[in-house]
């Protein structure tokens, strides 16, 4: 099984999504199939089909998690990387393409990975070429739109 990377704060929060589906959303979901069910004609019973369809989701998320916590890796010094250390899941990273404004995020595993929050997953294009790399290295990364290098202009 596949280990996935998660900060502490990561796991926290699908702990809780699982616990939530687990008590919560499992009910709702019952008593959303009990309602249809008691409501007729099953074949032709939408609401039954979709509370169906959400069993069926909520079931398979739960799964997923179960798997993505039951192997996942804790990252324990989120986004603390001493300059010369290497950059590793967890580091904090400030780095500068050409003439465009720095950007700064932390390196997380996929299954936390949000850009918008500043969080871009190691096996993301730029996430994959600077791991192992130090403050002031320049850095290829390719996507399939195209090669360029970055700047890692700060660690930490």
């Amino acid at each position: 099984m596949p280990s996935n990377f998660l900060t502490k704060e990561g796991f926290q929060k699908l702990q809780e999504e699982l616990d939530h589906l687990r008590t919560v959303k499992r009910q709702e979901v019952a008593e959303r199939l009990h309602e249809a069910m008691e409501g007729g004609e099953l074949i032709e019973n939408a609401e039954y089909e979709a509370a169906k369809n959400e069993q069926a989701f909520v079931e398979g998320r739960i799964q997923e998690l179960d798997v993505l916590l039951a192997s996942a890796n804790i990252i324990e010094d989120n986004g603390k990387t001493k300059k010369n250390d290497a950059i590793h899941v967890g580091s904090k990273v400030t780095i500068k393409e050409g003439n465009f404004e720095a950007e700064t995020f932390v390196i997380v595993g996929a299954a936390e990975a949000n850009p918008r929050e500043g969080k871009i997953s190691n096996e993301s294009p730029i996430g994959k070429a600077i791991l192992g790399h130090r403050l002031g290295d320049t850095v290829k990364v390719e996507t399939p739109g195209g090669t360029y290098n970055v700047k890692i202009i700060k660690v930490g």
